[in-house]
């Protein structure tokens, strides 16, 4: 008969704080369904925790919605760096394997363009959302720089943006469009970019 001092054989239960429930109920939320759409108590019931816990946590529905976009903008650079990461030595390879990781996004049916778009439209200017959106963006377009000088490109600057431009416009072509494709597309151009700066 097991004792006090017997070790559990199941699985051990970690116990979310509330910050990480709130958090993970408004990445499920404001990302299918938007941040101005859905209303507090709607995330307060999906984390289940009390109003107060989402005051005492955050202060706000802005600072929610600003932390969660913190926390995609976390994720989302950390997986694009692992995928460079993957690609080896090759610095081509290296900024289409960006595009390779974006593209794998595209084709989950939880896909719903950026979230950073969206909320960003839906925020007033100026504010911490609109913040959260431009340093993530500067972000990316970092990224597209800093893998443009590894590659050898005469103007990072100018390969990162327009690099940019093309992940961007990917994002939304397959929101508009429901057609993940585009990523062929997309990718082909991204190479024809490169290799057209590379050349100059």
């Amino acid at each position: 008969m097991p004792t006090s001092s017997t070790p559990s054989l199941g699985p051990a239960v970690v116990k979310r704080s509330p910050r990480e429930r709130l958090l993970q109920a408004a990445t499920e939320l404001f990302y299918a369904e938007g941040v101005q759409s859905v209303g507090i108590d709607r995330v307060i019931e999906r984390a289940g925790v009390a109003k107060a816990s989402l005051y005492s946590t955050f202060g706000s529905k802005e600072e929610l919605i600003r932390a969660y976009l913190e926390h995609r903008h976390e994720v989302i650079l950390g997986r694009l760096r692992t995928a460079v990461a993957a690609a080896g030595e090759d610095p081509v390879q290296r900024i289409l394997a960006v595009f390779d990781a974006q593209a794998q996004l595209f084709y989950r049916p939880t896909f719903h363009g950026c979230a950073f778009t969206m909320a960003a439209a839906e925020a007033p200017p100026g504010g911490g959302i609109d913040l959260a959106a431009e340093s993530y963006r500067a972000d990316i377009r970092g990224l597209f720089a800093e893998l443009s000088a590894q590659a050898g490109a005469p103007d990072p600057a100018l390969l990162a943006s327009q690099l940019q431009m093309l992940y961007d416009g990917a994002s939304l072509a397959v929101k508009m469009d429901h057609d993940p494709d585009i990523a062929g597309p997309e990718r082909a151009a991204a190479a024809a970019l490169v290799a057209a700066a590379l050349a100059s």
